[in-house]
């Protein structure tokens, strides 16, 4: 077999997006703000302000309730009433203003007003004249997340922000507030560049793990003592081999998410979704490395190489792989390449296909009663040919449930070697490609017939291949057409 060389290829990110609005944060500690109106809306807006440590001025005939009660708990001077309309000349020396106003035509007043002194403005529920929104916050201030619809979905923003709230520990507060305060001091510790960074990544490990416990200043010291006892090693780089699971980007673990958004450079192979490609520094650089089956490939040597490279450039390098990168990732070359350089390497497991698939499937592999042993292979060798060590005698045993890794080429070969050795024909199989994405397809047959329903139903893309007795029940009980399930068809 002929493998067409390839050489990697770096991959620009993808431009931003579209936004409905620019998220922005203001600071506003002892800058003046102008607020228009007296309502309860007004003084919500009021209170966001003043918490932002703002000096707000409230021009209103009358005010509500809600608004007395708000300037009357607001420390002295942060909070002015003026007892009539505003004027032209108040918006003069204001950060930003917000008009509680009636109907339309005081709203493009007020916002004509704002604008003519280049004071950014906010009409309260009328986007059409707000250069800037509120949106939901979730405070846990110095940390702040903002959510925005662009007055869309107010209720929908609300529901983020309960979702958000639920998960984010308010311990997070203290930290980010440490954070803060402990800035200036990291610049003063002697750290380099290289250490610093490490210093906030073993801090983010460390506030994340604890979110309960106050952080005290024995962990600012501890922390640097920890960055210093790695002496040069702080200031090299480092391999991550990342298993970016089956496809879908939310079978991502925690771990790897992590390691990706602290990445300089990743390097990924072609079976790597762009969704979880998007959960990656936006600064990184995003090298595509793939090796392809009977097709256009990057040396094994090649990618070796370069992740060296870089990692002795200092580089925190991610290698991300499809699935496991223990299991048929050639991990194990990458890990010695690594080893032999004196490149820290660490292995973040991934969610492998065979799980993917089989979540999909509804099937547990290892079903009691049913099977005591499951067994991954691979379908080709090296030289792309069906290898010559399997141990058929495993793979023809009903009491296994077989998983094999790459088959398609020689699954035919594959099938007349187990059946010879005593695997029943009739033994239900499934071939599925790309497993737990949206472009997700099955083929349901037995292990006999398998390989000429793969050729009639011309698959494209990783297929992966099961085999065995678990099978049975859950694909009995699924309605299909002929033997095709696909996607959220099956």
């Amino acid at each position: 077999m002929t493998v067409i060389p390839r050489q990697p290829m770096e991959q620009r990110s993808e431009r931003m997006g579209a936004l409905a609005r620019l998220p922005v944060f203001f600071a506003l500690s002892e800058r003046r703000a102008l607020v228009a109106g007296g309502s309860a809306a007004a003084a919500w807006k009021v209170e966001l302000l003043l918490a932002t440590g703002a000096h707000v001025a409230v021009y209103a005939q009358e005010i509500g309730e809600e608004m007395q009660a708000v300037i009357g708990v607001a420390s002295p001077g942060t909070a002015t009433w003026h007892a009539r309309g505003w004027q032209a000349e108040d918006f003069t020396g204001a950060a930003l203003a917000v008009g509680a106003c009636d109907n339309e035509d005081d709203a493009a007043h007020f916002a004509a007003a704002a604008r003519a002194t280049g004071v950014p403005v906010n009409v309260i529920d009328k986007p059409d004249y707000c250069d800037f929104s509120f949106g939901s916050i979730v405070n846990r201030s110095p940390l702040v997340v903002g959510i925005s619809t662009d007055g869309a979905a107010p209720v929908f923003a609300q529901a983020v922000r309960a979702k958000i709230e639920a998960v984010l520990p308010h311990g997070f507060a203290a930290w980010a507030a440490a954070a803060r305060s402990w800035r200036a001091r990291i610049k003063e510790s002697g750290l380099s560049f290289a250490g610093r960074r490490k210093f906030w990544q073993l801090f983010a490990g460390l506030a994340i793990a604890n979110p309960g416990r106050t952080p005290a200043d024995d962990d600012l010291t501890s922390l640097i003592d920890n960055v210093g006892r790695l002496g040069p090693a702080a200031d090299a780089g480092s391999v991550t081999l990342v298993g970016a699971g089956p496809g879908d980007p939310e079978l991502l673990t925690l771990r790897a998410v992590r390691a990706l958004q602290t990445a300089d450079v990743i390097l990924f192979d072609d079976l790597v979704s762009g969704e979880v490609l998007d959960f990656a520094r936006r600064e990184a650089r995003k090298i595509l490395v793939g090796k392809q089956g009977h097709g256009p490939s990057c040396k094994q040597s090649d990618v070796n190489d370069m992740m060296v490279s870089l990692a002795r450039q200092g580089r925190h390098v991610v290698r991300l792989k499809g699935g496991d990168p223990l299991i048929f990732g050639r991990a194990g070359e990458e890990i010695e390449a690594c080893r032999a350089a004196n490149i820290p390497v660490e292995i973040v497991p991934g969610i492998s296909a065979v799980q993917g698939a089989a979540s999909r499937l509804g099937v547990s592999l290892t079903g009691r009663g049913k099977v005591r042993r499951l067994q991954l292979v691979t379908g080709h060798a090296a030289n792309g040919q069906l290898p010559d060590d399997i141990d058929w005698r495993s793979i023809a045993d009903g009491a296994a449930t077989t998983a094999i890794y790459m088959p398609v080429k020689t699954l035919a070969d594959f099938v007349t070697r187990a059946v010879a050795a005593g695997l029943d024909a009739e033994v239900p199989a499934v071939a599925i490609v790309n497993a737990t994405r949206p472009t997700e397809r099955r083929i349901v047959s037995t292990i006999g017939a398998l390989s000429g329903d793969i050729v009639a139903a011309q698959l494209t893309g990783p297929v992966l291949v099961i085999v065995g007795k678990v099978l049975d029940a859950a694909l009995s009980a699924q309605v299909y057409s002929d033997d095709v399930l696909v996607g959220a068809q099956r």
